[in-house]
């Protein structure tokens, strides 16, 4: 029989109520500031940097010239070494904003004994986690309505405490409102459990001056397979009455199509503001969630 239990609303917040500092964070969640920092380790490995050609004044590489590109970008010293024409390429050296939102409503306060993590600890991780690794490739990173954008090297303990305080967002199963600047990223971590017209219109007021974006859905692995069978009641988390659904396992197929129907509607919003989407289950690595998300804003910035 699977378990699942749901958290403590402290377990939302990444410190204690009354800290406002970095050391006393370190105090509460020693172990998600760690496995953050190990999963921005493992992203700096299997990205290679962030480098990129673009406009700069530092040497990135040479390539071959492509025909119909101008004359005057050919390097002829580096091209009269070899029978090739070659280009010289400079690195991208202009930074550009990344916002972070992070899901800490009650339904990610959610886990069972199938999952390596509860959502919440996985969210926060991940956040915190792809914060320190873009930092470290020359981004600039904050948090959607709660922080400027900085590129400090304690961006992780800077976010933490910025999430400390903002008791506000333990009730926001939704990003709040801002307009990030046109070619800025946006990346929102959660389960993604909001009726589809909300979510549609939230994602649509962040993408109206051209921000572009990416939804990472965190999932308990039994919030897609609902392994259940015999009499069962479902206990609501977000002030939903309970439901007495009789036979889990009859009920188990309806559910099922209803979770299904809900991801479709879900994608289908997010290709519609050309943002991308992400599931990841908490009986999986962070770090593979961690390194699909770099990897498509490091497109996407190029």
């Amino acid at each position: 029989m699977v378990a699942t239990k749901a958290l403590a609303a402290e377990t939302r917040r990444p410190g204690r109520r009354e800290s406002e500092g970095a050391a006393a964070l370190a105090a509460r969640m020693p172990r998600l500031v760690l496995e953050a920092r190990q999963v921005s380790s493992l992203l700096a490995h299997g990205l290679h940097g962030r480098r990129r050609a673009g406009p700069g004044e530092s040497f990135w590489q040479f390539r071959p010239f492509v025909t119909g590109e101008a004359a005057a970008r050919v390097d002829w010293r580096r091209s009269a070494r070899d029978d090739r024409l070659y280009v010289r390429e400079r690195e991208w050296e202009a930074a550009h904003n990344i916002w972070f939102w992070i899901d800490r409503s009650a339904s990610m306060a959610f886990a069972s004994d199938l999952a390596g993590a509860s959502k919440i600890e996985r969210a926060l991780v991940l956040g915190l986690a792809l914060a320190d690794a873009f930092v470290d490739g020359g981004e600039r990173v904050g948090l959607l309505g709660l922080t400027r954008a900085r590129a400090s090297r304690g961006i992780v303990e800077h976010l933490a405490q910025a999430l400390v305080a903002d008791r506000a967002g333990l009730d926001r199963d939704l990003p709040p409102d801002a307009q990030p600047a046109r070619f800025d990223e946006v990346v929102l971590i959660g389960d993604f459990l909001t009726p589809p017209e909300r979510i549609a219109a939230s994602l649509s007021g962040l993408a109206a001056a051209g921000s572009r974006g990416h939804l990472l859905l965190v999932a308990d692995p039994i919030e897609e397979t609902f392994p259940f069978s015999g009499q069962a009641v479902l206990h609501g988390l977000e002030g939903a009455p309970s439901l007495d659904i009789g036979d889990a396992g009859a009920w188990g197929d309806r559910y099922r199509a209803r979770i299904a129907a809900h991801r479709d509607r879900l994608a289908e919003i997010v290709r519609g503001q050309g943002w991308t989407l992400t599931v990841h289950r908490t009986d999986r690595p962070a770090s593979e969630a961690a390194l699909r998300l770099a990897t498509l804003v490091m497109a996407r910035g190029g």
